[in-house]
């Protein structure tokens, strides 16, 4: 069994911080990708930023300059730290990991349960 847990959500005023974890858990033998996505109310669910195991990372156009994504391959954790905040922020954030399981052939995409990040003064 796999399990992505997600921390660190809430409210948070414009122009604020904060900082989002996610750590992978379960019989897991590698995670090629970690990464975080988000969706508001009534829209699609978004790419926000993604880091490969390698330490390569891709962001939104949104939150470029704004967030910055790390890992610890050693833990099996994402993190995104949140800087500048805006109202367009607000969402639900959701981790997911592109990962193989131990004695598993391949490779399947694993999401955790979400965690609201909320954006208001």
């Amino acid at each position: 069994q796999v399990q992505l847990v997600e921390s660190g959500g809430g409210l948070v005023q414009p122009g604020g911080s904060m900082r989002l974890s996610c750590a992978a858990s379960g019989n897991i033998e590698s995670i090629n990708l970690m990464g975080w996505y988000r969706q508001a109310p009534g829209k699609e669910r978004e790419l926000v930023a993604t880091i490969t195991s390698g330490g390569n990372t891709n962001y939104a156009d949104s939150v470029k300059g704004r967030f910055t994504i790390s890992r610890d391959n050693a833990k099996n954790t994402v993190v995104l730290q949140m800087n500048s905040l805006k109202s367009e922020d607000t969402a639900v954030y959701y981790c997911n990991a592109h990962l193989r399981r131990l004695s598993s052939a391949y490779m399947l995409s694993y999401w955790g349960q979400g965690t609201q990040v909320t954006v208001s003064s």
